[in-house]
């Protein structure tokens, strides 16, 4: 959970933990950033296996590293405590697939 204060920097923290680059993270707060900043508070959860595993991808030619990130976010008006994800550090070789996307609960 994140006062809207909070929010913006959280993006930048964790998207680059994640494994996006300062283009790609900008790309993504550009985008999503502006819907959440209204809300009190967000909950935000990087899905991982939850989302790859039910939209599966398909590329041709093969890509020899990929990298999907994808958001879930609920406005908030008062805070609860969540634990804090960690993620692995992703590594780029070769022809590399980055995706990223987001959705929002209601």
């Amino acid at each position: 959970m994140l006062l809207k204060e909070k929010t913006l920097k959280n993006f930048y923290k964790k998207l680059a933990e994640i494994g996006l680059r300062p283009k790609e993270y900008n790309e993504f707060i550009v985008y999503w950033y502006p819907l959440m900043k209204k809300n009190k508070y967000n909950l935000i959860h990087f899905a991982d296996k939850e989302y790859t595993n039910i939209a599966p991808l398909t590329i041709t030619p093969k890509p020899d590293s990929v990298l999907r990130v994808f958001m879930v976010y609920k406005k908030l008006e008062k805070p609860i405590p969540i634990k804090e994800q960690k993620f692995k550090p992703f590594i780029r070789k070769g022809f590399t697939v980055i995706e990223w996307g987001c959705s929002e609960v209601k």
